[in-house]
């Protein structure tokens, strides 16, 4: 009953094509802003903002970047982890090389660096597909690691495994708090995440899923693939570059080759399988569940610290992970956003659900 449409009506193509047609999303929407905004930064305690919640916009915005490559666009890729790396490392030598650009500059420039390096990697993509561009991606993956881990010019003139990141500077406000991290990861993800929502809807978008179904069918009505799927590359790369920079910024303070390791790709790779293929919300419902299943096992686990062995623990999380993906692929290979919109389906049509 709370979530019927009876009596809205839309009187335009454009109020029929609004990314909240219904008035209940548009409110639930408002409603999970403004307790983002204020509540959370008013009332939670920095443990929750810095430990839980900048985490998870940062890898709800990385899983949108991968999700728009392989959910929207059908290009799988093993390399997420690398990407984010060369913006991570980009934004630093930026920061620190030429300190006149403002922070936010920095991370655009860092963006457009990795979205450039995901097309030239993207390149292979107009041959091959499938698991042969997967193998591609993985070898971008360790060829970035091996090139950040041995030229100490990109972490300038050291070999010094970590690196404190320079502080930050927002329109003459210096960003020190946790709550101050906070609030500029949630400002960026929120434009971002605005901006992913808005380009999978238009003409763009619907030549990266035209592709995606069949890229033959796409290329007989005159979709380029080769520019559509560069384009998804650079525009996924891009995502991946930003929200590296914030890893290192906003939430490590500190830049660590290791951060940005063949398991950050495995694990931007689970959070859009869980979440969903193809939907900006399954990204954020995929980033939240593998944020909050680790803090979910350590509670159960230290409640059978006795009956529990340690190394067990160490690698429960693992065996999880692996579980659910199995699970999800086999139950509702769309993930949870598509539970929460057949959920919605149910609830339209309420006492009458099919």
């Amino acid at each position: 009953m709370l979530y019927r449409e009876a009596g809205q009506f839309k009187t335009s193509y454009d109020a029929d094509m609004a990314i909240f047609p219904i008035a209940q999303d548009r409110w639930g929407m408002i409603a999970i802003v403004v307790i983002a905004v204020v509540i959370i930064p008013l009332f939670t305690s920095d443990y929750i903002m810095g430990s839980l919640m900048i985490p998870f916009l940062i890898w709800g915005l990385s899983a949108i970047g991968l999700n728009i490559l392989t959910g929207y666009a059908g290009q799988l890729s093993l390399g997420h982890g690398g990407f984010m790396a060369v913006g991570g490392f980009a934004a630093y030598n930026l920061a620190v090389r030429v300190p006149e650009i403002p922070i936010l500059g920095t991370f655009i420039i860092a963006g457009l660096i990795a979205a450039a390096v995901g097309v030239v990697f993207g390149l292979p993509s107009l041959r091959i597909k499938g698991f042969y561009l997967a193998v591609t991606t993985l070898a971008a993956q360790f060829f970035i690691e091996w090139v950040f881990a041995n030229f100490p010019w990109f972490t300038g003139g050291t070999m010094s495994m970590t690196l404190d990141t320079p502080s930050m500077v927002v329109f003459g406000y210096a960003i020190e708090s946790t709550r101050d991290h906070y609030l500029l990861t949630l400002g960026i993800v929120l434009v971002l995440t605005l901006a992913a929502k808005n380009m999978v809807r238009s003409q763009l978008g619907r030549a990266w899923m035209a592709i995606r179904d069949m890229d033959v069918a796409a290329e007989v009505i005159g979709i380029r693939p080769l520019r559509t799927k560069l384009t998804a590359f650079a525009v996924s790369s891009f995502y991946a570059g930003v929200a590296g920079a914030l890893y290192a910024f906003a939430f490590l303070k500190s830049l660590d080759i290791t951060a940005y390791d063949l398991f950050r790709s495995f694990l931007v790779l689970f959070m859009i399988i869980i979440g969903g293929l193809g939907s900006i919300l399954g990204s954020f419902l995929g980033a939240a569940f593998i944020i909050l299943l680790p803090i979910f096992i350590n509670v159960v686990a230290h409640n059978f610290s006795d009956q529990i062995k340690p190394d067990f623990i160490t690698n429960a999380e693992l065996m999880i992970f692996g579980g659910l993906i199995i699970f999800f692929l086999i139950v509702e290979p769309f993930g949870l956003a598509r539970l929460w919109m057949t959920a919605k389906e149910k609830l339209r049509l309420w006492p009458f659900p099919h």
